[in-house]
């Protein structure tokens, strides 16, 4: 949370600037990695029996899947809170923007009044006649002549002189209007953040609440459980023939993006986060492609909706595969039938089984 008040004290003083302004390892092939870390076979109870009563009395099956849900939840507001803060960034990198043409757009009215002046003080000072004028009035025909090129030139250097100015003044009118609707635009996506934020907050609260509940034994066997479902999830997956066509080769783009976020496994995951220290599912994808040189957007839900759609037996290393009806989880394929990414809260990022949650799309940063 401490790097997300720091930007946001550093975007405050922008902001406050702005209006102030205003108002005056290498993958040669799809099967370069090993199979995810997931049990050979579901592992059975230390002792035999029905599972560990949770809290209220719930099984801990039920637990795993109330806590499942809850950092979900979490998840698609972290997305919302993501996405939202991403707008605001822009939209006060552009009121700075618009505040730096006024400035100019003032200056430059000054500079053209300025000369406006002083060519209304000439004619004063001539009786009323530009230079020009007078020697119109020449009775020698050349000078007359030239004379007459001379008022043209100064008639038109005039008439250029006022177009620019009423063209910077209806400038300045334009900036100023998109300016106050980037303010709604900021203040818009400023509540969309705090909706986020205590939407997330209350989600997580509500999962460790639960989790703190468990025993020891309870949390290791939650653990268990938590494996147990991806194992059979995968298992389930790899059963309908889903990687029996999946043999692509990663880019020297893709094998930069998964040398990055394979590099990342065991940091903690935290919501928001890019890095270094810790990342949330998104932060770690996207910044995994930053690090390949490819930018690319930063939530999942941005991921699937901007990238290019492939279809799964055209999946390569580097690829991002997106789960859930509402895109709020992202991995990275890294290959052979597994996906690295960053959880949820109180877990660090690790290796997957690609299928062990439900997939959406799979999109491709270097298409």
């Amino acid at each position: 949370m401490g790097s997300v008040r720091r930007r946001r004290g550093a975007s405050s003083l922008v902001l406050l600037c702005a209006m102030a302004v205003l108002t005056a390892p290498g993958l040669a092939t799809g099967t370069a990695y090993a199979a995810p870390a997931v049990p050979g076979a579901p592992a059975a109870p230390a002792a035999p029996g029905a599972p560990l009563p949770g809290p209220g009395g719930k099984s801990l099956e039920q637990v795993r899947k109330d806590i499942e849900e809850l950092y979900r939840q979490a998840g698609t507001a972290t997305d919302a809170y993501n996405l939202a803060e991403a707008e605001t960034k822009a939209q006060s990198d552009k009121i700075v923007e618009i505040a730096n043409l006024i400035v100019a757009g003032k200056e430059r009215i000054a500079t053209l009044k300025s000369r406006a002046g002083a060519a209304a003080r000439a004619q004063y000072r001539s009786g009323g006649l530009p230079p020009g004028a007078r020697l119109a009035l020449s009775e020698d025909p050349n000078q007359f002549l030239d004379g007459a090129d001379r008022l043209r030139q100064g008639e038109k250097a005039a008439s250029d002189l006022l177009s620019e100015l009423d063209r910077t003044q209806t400038d300045l009118q334009r900036y100023a209007e998109e300016a106050s609707e980037r303010w709604k635009k900021l203040e818009e996506n400023r509540v969309k953040q705090e909706d986020s934020k205590k939407q997330i907050e209350e989600k997580i609260k509500a999962a460790e609440e639960l989790e703190s509940k468990l025993e020891a034994e309870e949390k290791a066997r939650l653990i268990q459980l938590e494996q147990e479902a991806q194992y059979r999830a995968q298992t389930a997956w790899l059963s309908t023939g889903a990687m029996k066509d999946v043999n692509g080769r990663a880019t020297d783009a893709g094998k930069q993006a998964v040398q990055f976020a394979t590099s990342q496994i065991g940091k903690p995951y935290k919501w928001g986060a890019v890095g270094p220290d810790s990342f949330d599912c998104s932060g770690l994808t996207s910044q995994a492609w930053r690090a390949a040189g490819r930018g690319i957007p930063r939530t999942s839900q941005e991921q699937l909706r901007l990238l290019p759609k492939i279809a799964l037996k055209d999946m390569r290393p580097g690829d991002l595969i997106i789960y859930f009806d509402d895109a709020s989880h992202v991995g990275m394929y890294v290959g052979d039938g597994a996906m690295v990414h960053a959880p949820r809260p109180g877990r660090n990022i690790t290796m997957a089984g690609a299928g062990s949650m439900p997939i959406k799309a799979v999109v491709r940063p270097d298409a």
